[in-house]
């Protein structure tokens, strides 16, 4: 009786469009769950997200999930999940990725799965990691443990979404390794809700690499592709 009158007094949203949820949808409405421009790397067996780190870091599997397109449905999700407390949507999509990933050969020599850290001011300030859901959902799915305590950020930026490359290195965006035996000799999935020039996958990626054998891998929610 309670739950049924907290759903009229407070009704569960779609987190794309802002109409309620039908019984049985959770975060986002069918009608725009069809209409996401899903990318879908590892299905397609693409090398679009992979071939982005060329010359530039050794990439074993590179996926991302959907397309971002500016002022498009990827891109209100990403602004509710990341400015708008809408921390389910990451949640949501680790669970679609992750149950998606489960099912493909050569993702089950994943290890270990590790965010793409905030700054802890950033974190403090936000309140929560906006790819913390992204990322345990899809640990649940391979079966593999997600770690926090392994990379951090040590410098405090502004935002990195409309920097260009060569501004983000030039702004030397730092990302330090702690308690690096728990990823010598291990397969990470490095993860994060977007990937635009790749720099900061590659920042952090160059930072991990450092452990002895270690192999990456990305996995984000959303890719710029033009």
């Amino acid at each position: 009786m309670l739950k049924s009158l907290l759903n009229i007094l407070f009704p569960k949203v779609c987190s794309a469009c802002n109409t309620n949820l039908s019984t049985g949808e959770t975060t986002i409405c069918i009608q725009c769950r069809h209409i996401l421009p899903l990318v879908r790397h590892h299905k397609d067996n693409s090398a679009l997200m992979k071939n982005m780190f060329y010359g530039r870091i050794d990439v074993q599997l590179a996926t991302a999930l959907l397309k971002f397109e500016k002022k498009g449905i990827t891109q209100e999700l990403l602004h509710n999940l990341k400015y708008r407390n809408q921390e389910g949507i990451s949640s949501f999509f680790g669970k679609w990725l992750g149950a998606e990933l489960a099912e493909i050969n050569s993702y089950q020599d994943i290890d270990v799965i590790i965010p793409v850290p905030l700054h802890k001011i950033k974190q403090r300030k936000r309140g929560y990691n906006q790819v913390t859901g992204f990322g345990t959902e899809i640990a649940t799915a391979l079966k593999v443990p997600y770690l926090e305590n392994v990379l951090l950020k040590t410098i405090h930026t502004d935002s990195q979404v409309f920097k260009s490359r060569l501004k983000r290195i030039q702004d030397d965006v730092i990302f330090k390794v702690e308690n690096s035996e728990l990823i010598t000799n291990k397969h990470v999935l490095l993860v994060d809700d977007i990937v635009t020039t790749g720099a900061t996958l590659e920042n952090c990626a160059t930072q991990l690499l450092n452990a002895a054998n270690c192999k990456i891998s990305f996995a984000t929610i959303a890719i710029t592709t033009s």
